[in-house]
């Protein structure tokens, strides 16, 4: 009876403020409709206990109901996540928990490298179902939005080398390398001399040997390698999706030992992912929390003055910025419907809760750029107090 009474004053309030093609499937047979419309997501309820998550409708409660599966939630992932939102609002669940991770130093070597081989070490078939040919997990660029993804990312990797102006024989220095895709590019078109550094050991394996069908052996080198281990001088240096790792209080550490790598009259491209909140709160609706636990455990998001400062700090000049927010809704909203169109395949590579963590993921990956709650920058530096000579006088070079 209680539970019969809270469910039957939770709908009759949201009815009061939405209408959702939402239907609602209870344990004993009847179902709630949201609207006069076919509904488009499906949340079904096999036990009264289960309620709670429905009652509390943030995302990290609806995400970790999905999961763990004590709901059933049927439709489209983008459709999952919007009515998700829309729910979180309408309870008033929109207020951003201070961040945990920004007060906690646990960014060790070892806890990095564990954190890295749970996200990416699914295998690599997992990725290659649903990336692009080049396997580039990381914001695409997209001129006009005719792109296909795979066009978009071979523009991505071309746009990066030629912001820090990448010529034949310089030594480039990939962070965070992926498969490979940038190192091998940089080696082939513009001539240069690659070391690309990753912690997983799947991706290192995989880049091996995409360098070696390129034959490329000579021109690039893969390291499976903490970016804290490195030495050596680079006259070029890109990090593409990997500073998000790093921890906010690691930053400028971070910056102060990409300065110590990069060679005088070098250039560095920090190409991530940073939160709209200044205090770097966690997205609204229990988003951030849901990624913290089932995604990306020990990420952190920066907020774009936090990353400016922070290479001031490690003796960086900031010298362009560029905001690719919509390219990364564009690339997630491809990569959710790569994943959606070959869930039956994907199913076959991972267990069901890793698939069912995947496919929410990615589409609120998608929404969260969609509506301004985390941003993607790439951000061009090289040392503080060099001879101002050395830096262009507009940014046309940057465009063939």
């Amino acid at each position: 009876m209680f539970n019969a009474l809270k469910l039957s004053a939770w709908s009759a309030g949201l009815r009061s403020q939405l209408s959702l093609p939402l239907r609602v499937e209870l344990w004993n047979g009847e179902h709630l409709d949201f609207s006069s419309e076919p509904a488009r997501v499906t949340i079904r309820v096999p036990k009264p206990s289960s309620l709670r998550y429905l009652l509390s409708p943030t995302l990290y409660n609806l995400g970790r109901a999905y999961v763990e599966g004590a709901l059933e939630i049927r439709g489209r992932a983008a459709d999952m996540i919007r009515i998700g939102s829309e729910l979180a609002a309408a309870k008033g669940s929109s207020h951003r928990p201070p961040n945990p991770l920004r007060l906690l130093s646990r960014h060790t070597r070892a806890r990095d490298a564990e954190a890295i081989r749970y996200h990416y070490d699914v295998s690599n078939a997992f990725y290659a179902a649903w990336l692009d040919p080049n396997m580039v997990y990381s914001c695409a660029y997209f001129e006009d939005g005719s792109e296909d993804l795979a066009g978009a990312q071979l523009k991505k990797i071309d746009h990066i080398l030629r912001k820090i102006d990448l010529r034949p024989g310089q030594r480039l220095l990939d962070i965070g390398c992926g498969w490979g895709a940038l190192a091998i590019r940089a080696a082939q078109q513009f001539g240069a001399r690659c070391v690309g550094i990753t912690l997983s050991e799947n991706q290192a394996e995989l880049a091996r040997e995409r360098v070696a069908q390129a034959g490329l052996e000579g021109q690039v080198e893969i390291r499976l390698q903490d970016y804290r281990d490195l030495d050596g001088e680079f006259e070029r240096i890109a990090s593409v999706g990997m500073f998000e790792h790093v921890g906010l209080q690691h930053l400028p550490e971070y910056f102060a030992k990409i300065n110590a790598l990069l060679a005088p009259g070098g250039v560095v491209m920090n190409h991530g992912i940073t939160t709209t909140d200044v205090a770097a709160r966690a997205t609204p609706y229990g988003g951030g929390e849901f990624i913290d636990q089932y995604v990306f455990p020990q990420g952190e998001l920066a907020h774009l003055s936090t990353v400016i400062k922070a290479m001031q700090q490690g003796g960086l000049e900031v010298r362009d910025v560029e905001n690719l927010r919509r390219h990364y809704a564009r690339t997630c909203t491809l990569w959710t419907e790569n994943f959606e169109n070959r869930l039956e395949t994907i199913g076959t590579l991972t267990d069901a809760r890793r698939l069912r963590i995947w496919h929410v993921y990615l589409a609120g990956c998608a929404y969260a750029f969609a509506h301004d709650w985390i941003s993607l920058y790439q951000i061009v530096g090289a040392k503080a107090g060099e001879d101002p000579g050395q830096i262009p006088w507009s940014r046309r070079y940057m465009y063939p």
